[in-house]
């Protein structure tokens, strides 16, 4: 792979990585209420989610998932109904209980990961992104595997880099969020775009 190849892959990858969906609001909302560590450790769930996905994308396994449209509908099914749990959740959470720091009490970091992962694993349609985009910037006479193996964890490193971002902006938000009130407003406005998120999924269709 050529200079020019990554001189044009690495501002597109990054404009993906930081578009927001429910994977970064998720990373925003844990920062604020867990702190950065926290939040960018648990992200660590989606990278291993993406990181299959881009595994299946380099076998051609996507392409089933492109081709079959019962497929599609039950991962979208399934990832909606896992967003709207997090969104009740969310919206019901206690907030009036703090530990003697002043601070959240800390939630399971195994936790937190597991939810990254559902969450990302649950999005049939960022498969088929990984199938649509990695391949455009693969020079087909050269061997495919390794050039799937390098936009693949370049594309991890430049998310892991948006997680780290987003997580940031959520840890500022969070230190403005000292009254009970203030924390659940956040709560059900993150509860409120991760349910929009839902029904987004939903109301998705499979590519043409």
């Amino acid at each position: 792979m050529g200079f020019g190849t990554w001189l044009l892959f690495i501002p597109a990858c990054f404009a993906l990585n930081m578009a927001p969906g429910p994977n970064n609001l998720l990373s925003m909302h844990n920062a604020a209420r867990q702190g950065l560590r926290i939040a960018c450790l648990a992200a660590a769930g989606r990278l291993l989610a993406f990181a299959g996905m881009i595994a299946l994308a380099a076998s051609g396994l996507a392409l089933v998932l492109q081709a079959s449209a019962t497929l599609f509908l039950l991962i979208k099914l399934a990832g909606a109904a896992y967003l709207f749990w997090l969104a009740f959740q969310l919206w019901r959470a206690p907030v009036g209980e703090t530990d003697a720091a002043g601070s959240e009490p800390r939630l399971s970091l195994w936790r937190l990961a597991r939810q990254e992962f559902w969450v990302a694993a649950g999005n049939p349609k960022a498969i088929l992104i990984f199938t649509a985009f990695l391949p455009q910037f693969v020079d087909p006479r050269q061997p495919l595997g390794a050039q799937f193996a390098q936009l693949g964890a370049a594309f991890l490193v430049l998310e892991w880099l948006a997680i780290a971002l987003y997580a940031l902006a959520g840890m500022h938000l969070g230190r403005l969020l000292a009254g009970t009130r203030a924390r659940r407003l956040f709560n059900r406005g993150c509860a409120a775009l991760l349910g929009s998120a839902g029904l987004g999924l939903l109301l998705s269709r499979r590519p043409a």
